[in-house]
């Protein structure tokens, strides 16, 4: 239950009793592998709390049935049933916002959702799209542990974080990830643009067999 001016719950593991929740799980859950539903539904929880060391509070300054279902379905570009014909950040957002706008969100929300999907491997671009788009980006970066999410990594407690990957295990989350966006990105070169993230992924595993994202993670707070 929310209502005006208030922090996330105090569970931080506890997701949006909301029908939508329940939709988009049923969504992704069939169509990602295990490593990235998971990580879809850490990057919410993470972002919850970020947003709470941010001084943000639910219904006033963020939905959280929003934010829910921009992070829990971020990466459904990479979903197994997609059709792989743009970069997996816009795939996604399309497929997303089409899925909202069935589920009977208004086109505006939709287009929020739209946004933070996106954007949320363009750094400098997002944090000037809204609160929506903030959270995403900072939701999914704080799960790679660092570097990319070190601003907020001091507001995750060690229990909190326990208990979200005891809940929603890693499964050597940036590896599997990884593979994802390499095998998306290789069907098609639309969907791998030079200096995007899917196409420089795509390049250094061509070209040296193992990214850059993959061998910082090793030394994250979470271990990759």
């Amino acid at each position: 239950m929310t209502g005006p001016h208030l922090k996330a719950t105090a569970d931080p593991i506890a997701l949006p009793s909301t029908p939508l929740t329940d939709a988009v799980i049923n969504l992704i859950r069939p169509v990602e592998t295990p490593s990235v539903f998971n990580h879809s539904i850490r990057s919410y929880l993470f972002a919850r709390l970020a947003a709470d060391h941010l001084g943000l509070t639910i219904d006033h300054d963020y939905r959280d049935d929003l934010l829910f279902a921009a992070c829990a379905m971020h990466d459904l570009g990479l979903a197994s049933d997609g059709p792989h014909r743009q970069r997996f950040e816009v795939e996604g957002a399309d497929r997303a916002a089409e899925f909202l706008i069935r589920q009977g969100t208004s086109t505006a929300d939709a287009d929020q959702v739209w946004q933070a999907i996106a954007l949320h491997t363009s750094p400098g671009i997002a944090e000037r799209r809204g609160t929506l788009c903030v959270l995403v980006r900072e939701g999914v970066a704080l799960d790679f542990g660092g570097p990319a999410g070190a601003d907020h990594l001091e507001a995750i407690t060690d229990q909190q974080a326990h208990a979200m990957h005891t809940a929603y295990p890693r499964l050597d989350m940036v590896r599997s990830l990884t593979d994802a966006i390499v095998a998306q990105a290789a069907k098609n070169p639309n969907n791998a643009p030079r200096y995007t993230i899917p196409g420089e992924l795509l390049r250094e595993r061509q070209t040296f067999g193992r990214t850059r994202l993959e061998h910082t993670s090793r030394s994250s707070r979470w271990d990759a």
